[in-house]
């Protein structure tokens, strides 16, 4: 809600916890929807909604893949950016693969040109301008991407 005379501002961090589900990405993409776009007053432009949304799909997805149990969502919208941190108790860290600027899955020629798994980090990746993986193999992990610019 805006009040005359006063800037809106977003929360600077929200926190959602997600069950291990197949649902979890949809409510994921949902609740990201929700806070950059009401939250955060219209600030954030419609185009890093759209790849907040997607990064977190994809994280979230893995997260309830391959994890632990539940994943935590955390969301951070600041000055020309917005961070996504997805974290899960799974002991593995995700594969990363070297991106080259004519990788597929950044530029595909066709959709049948993409594989049928494993895109998801390297597309994750495409869309940062930060990626990182924190935390020690065997007691969980964050995956970090911030998307700015």
């Amino acid at each position: 809600m805006r009040t005359s005379g006063h800037a809106h501002r977003c929360a600077a961090r929200v926190t959602y916890a997600l069950p291990s589900s197949d649902t979890s990405a949809g409510w994921a993409r949902y609740l990201t929807d929700a806070y950059l776009t009401r939250d955060c007053g219209g600030d954030i432009p419609r185009e890093r909604i759209e790849d907040a949304r997607l990064v977190v799909s994809e994280l979230v997805t893995n997260a309830t893949r391959h994890g632990a149990g539940n994943c935590l969502l955390r969301l951070t919208a600041g000055p020309g950016r917005v961070t996504v941190e997805v974290h899960d108790n799974g002991p593995a860290f995700p594969a990363l693969r070297e991106l080259r600027p004519d990788d597929p899955v950044l530029a595909p020629e066709s959709p049948e040109a993409l594989p049928e798994s494993g895109r998801g980090i390297a597309m994750v990746r495409g869309l940062s301008s930060r990626f990182s993986v924190l935390g020690e193999p065997g007691n969980g992990k964050t995956v970090q991407a911030v998307l700015a610019g």
